[in-house]
């Protein structure tokens, strides 16, 4: 399995969580159901918007890729995201590149012009099959650039020369660097193979992206399949419009990870089917951390000395999960779980399934005896005083009900109460 990961030019927002939660989650899914999987996530560190930054700053490119591909994962750990079996970096692979465009050009389905190598999609018949879309009634969209030195509007470069004093390596055809699609398509036949199982990746990429990426790689592997299944997780939207940076409309999750626990951000985005859009509010995070409060007080009593080993998951979540990654139908089954949990006289065994369940799709990860459970007050250290004298005047004067009043106070500040 192969995911198009991150191009590092600058901090990850929410989408680019939302696709990786969502690959994660197969993952674990596919390891559970199978021994042998390998999944690839590539880091693009090579891009014109890396190299804008860059120059903004006065840095060489490499800098800006490696600080934000260092906040990546510090953001993905925190997202309890799993990292992959291969994190190919584009720049480690640029002799594998120079080598694929040598193919296309031999086989005549790449051009020479301008010092550009470009890909002409109108000699291959089947462009615009992923997607659906008709070479005639292509509009060039997002990273297409409409140049003079196009045969057609919709070919793609693979190839661009650098300019003086611009990041480049050397090839046959000049000082020059790869086009952002054909590094996926070298980094997976490098790793993965000429044909792999799936390969996955935003709505947003099935075009141009993957679309050029199969018509490359095809043309490339003698008419192979690049993949036998292509999976694209739905979008974020506000209220009124897609999320994203050109919109500025965008959350970067460093920021969402100051006010919520990764697994509160994890729940939200689980909570609707990957493939269709998911309206991002911070009600929807409000009440998946409600959610998950209630998860964890529902076995905060019988969990501590459990295993992960131990904890084996429902068939009714896994069989939602083996449905086309079905994690609302899968949540369902695991609130009903902790539900159970009070009325059954076998807890434990129940408390397992919910365990083994959550784990499965990345949540409940921590026992109800971790730090991170500890609650820390959070009210005026003089008002916290009061409250304790005015308590133990309620309770000298046997007024128990207000004692019982200021004591739930004191708790919801993150003060426990130990009468001896």
């Amino acid at each position: 399995m192969y995911a198009c990961g991150p191009t590092v030019y600058g901090p990850g927002h929410i989408g680019n969580g939302r696709s990786a939660i969502v690959f994660d989650c197969l993952n674990r899914v596919l390891r559970f159901n199978y021994n042998d999987l390998i999944y690839a996530r590539n880091i693009t560190d090579i891009d014109d918007k890396i190299i804008n930054v860059s120059n903004n700053e006065g840095v060489d490119p490499s800098v800006i890729a490696k600080r934000y591909t260092e906040q990546y994962h510090l953001d993905f750990k925190k997202l309890h995201i799993l990292p992959p079996d291969i994190e190919p970096l584009a720049t480690d692979h640029i002799i594998q590149m120079i080598e694929f465009i040598k193919n296309l050009l031999e086989r005549g389905n790449a051009y020479l012009s301008e010092s550009h190598i470009l890909f002409d999609v109108e000699k291959f018949s089947n462009y615009g099959s992923l997607s659906g879309r008709k070479i005639e009634e292509m509009i060039p969209g997002a990273r297409i650039e409409v140049a003079s030195y196009k045969k057609n509007p919709s070919d793609f470069v693979l190839w661009k020369p650098s300019l003086e004093n611009e990041v480049g390596w050397e090839s046959p055809w000049g000082k020059g660097r790869p086009g952002w699609h054909l590094e996926c398509s070298a980094m997976i036949k490098e790793h993965l193979g000429e044909t792999i199982d799936i390969h996955g990746g935003g709505e947003d990429l099935k075009f141009p992206h993957h679309e050029n990426e199969i018509a490359q790689s095809v043309c490339c592997n003698g008419s192979k399949p690049l993949a036998n299944y292509w999976i694209h997780n739905g979008l974020l939207r506000t209220d009124k419009a897609k999320m994203s940076k050109s919109l500025g409309n965008f959350v970067l999750i460093k920021d969402l990870l100051k006010e919520y626990d990764g697994e509160v951000i994890r729940l939200a985005i689980l909570s609707s089917h990957y493939r269709q859009p998911l309206i991002w509010s911070n009600d929807l995070l409000d009440q998946s951390k409600k959610t998950l409060d209630k998860l964890y007080s529902s076995l905060s009593e019988y969990d501590k000395e459990l295993s992960t080993d131990e904890c084996i998951p429902d068939e009714e979540v896994i069989g939602a999960l083996n449905d086309d990654l079905n994690t609302p139908k899968a949540l369902a089954r695991i609130f009903s779980l902790s539900k159970l949990i009070a009325k059954s006289e076998n807890k434990t065994e129940i408390v397992k399934s919910l365990i083994g369940s959550a784990n499965l799709i990345g949540l409940l990860n921590f026992r109800s005896n971790h730090e991170k459970f500890k609650k820390r007050p959070s009210g005026n250290s003089n008002d916290i005083k009061n409250l304790l004298s005015e308590r133990k005047i309620a309770r000298d004067i046997k007024d128990y009900e207000e004692s019982d009043r200021i004591r739930d106070k004191l708790i919801e500040l993150g003060v426990e109460i130990n009468d001896n």
